[in-house]
């Protein structure tokens, strides 16, 4: 449990949960996990619980922006994880953070704390005291990255618009126009800018790599991680991380179901007429619009990357890790 030292302490704890799931996942062990959700339409009762609110709450101190994410884990469990000043991306100040745990009963999640509760049902989430007192309500927000739907500028080279995987050789598409994971271009590339469009499935029983992964890689060569990393820490294997290389400053993952957007400025290696490397690759990445990775210097390739580092250009790899990921506005335009 975080402990802050300011006298906002008492209400911003409201969402440190002392409920044990224990017995939970005892009962859960042993039955069949549901499929991955790709619609909302497929999803369990929980999804509608999972998601971001904001709102203000009352302190000592006046009233305080805050956030929270409420993150479905499965049978009805849920964690959140509240933020002061805001969501991330929103006014959070990157480092304070309320941890908490909740359990869905029937139309009503309900997170108790040690301080208060949190109540969420269909008019947002409230919250209390221990004696009922209410502290701010928050509404469910539906955040959308600046730079969805952004065209191609003049010049690009678009990989897919949903028409057809023509320049993804072998690739597939599901009937409404989207791009199923596990492709790689025909055209490759030295130096570019790519804008590219994701939806995570819904997949609340699974954890850690297993929880909707894939990774789009410049070059084929360096990875920068897409998986279901919505309400975690942030770190270089979880979503917008450069894979073993650098965590995002940020975790900007939004809920699995919702659009996201990656827009990455890559400049590859060089090397001498020897071929040895005299200058690392570097990327900037953007995740749902915002600044994640800046001039962040990649050494290697990723382990998993198809193609080792080299001179010359690489195709854009999208990668099947067994989960389902959906794609689409992909394109990619050259630079100097």
């Amino acid at each position: 449990m975080l402990r802050f030292k300011s006298s906002t302490f008492v209400v911003l704890a409201v969402l440190v949960i002392s409920l044990s799931l224990t017995t939970a996942a005892s009962n859960q062990k042993n039955k069949a996990k549901p499929k991955p959700a790709l619609t909302q339409k497929n999803a369990d009762d929980d999804f509608k619980f999972q998601g971001e609110y904001s709102g203000t709450i009352e302190t000592e101190n006046g009233d305080l922006k805050y956030g929270i994410q409420v993150i479905a884990k499965g049978a009805g469990q849920f964690d959140a994880v509240g933020y002061p000043g805001g969501l991330p991306g929103d006014g959070w100040n990157g480092t304070d953070k309320v941890f908490g745990k909740g359990k869905r009963e029937g139309d009503t999640l309900k997170l108790v704390g040690e301080h208060g509760l949190g109540i969420v049902n269909n008019n947002g989430l409230a919250i209390t005291n221990l004696n009922g007192d209410e502290r701010g309500k928050l509404k469910k927000v539906l955040r959308k990255s600046t730079t969805l739907g952004m065209k191609p500028p003049t010049g690009a080279v678009v990989l897919f618009d949903g028409s057809s995987t023509k320049e993804f050789p072998g690739g597939k598409m599901t009937k409404d126009g989207l791009l199923i994971q596990g492709v790689t271009s025909q055209k490759k590339f030295q130096n570019f800018s790519l804008h590219l469009e994701f939806m995570l499935s819904y997949m609340p029983y699974a954890r850690g790599q297993g929880r909707s992964n894939s990774g789009f890689y410049a070059q084929g060569r360096y990875e920068v991680q897409i998986l279901d990393s919505f309400g975690l820490e942030g770190k270089h294997n979880e979503c917008g991380g450069i894979y073993k290389v650098s965590k995002p400053s940020v975790n900007m993952c939004f809920p699995p179901l919702s659009w996201q957007t990656y827009d990455v400025d890559f400049t590859a290696a060089k090397f001498d007429e020897s071929g040895k490397k005299i200058t690392n690759a570097k990327m900037t990445v953007k995740h749902n619009g915002v600044v994640i990775q800046k001039d962040v210097e990649v050494p290697k390739s990723t382990t998993a990357a198809p193609l080792k580092e080299g001179s010359v250009p690489g195709p854009v790899y999208i990668q099947n890790h067994g989960n389902p990921v959906r794609f689409r506005n992909i394109w990619v335009r050259e630079k100097k």
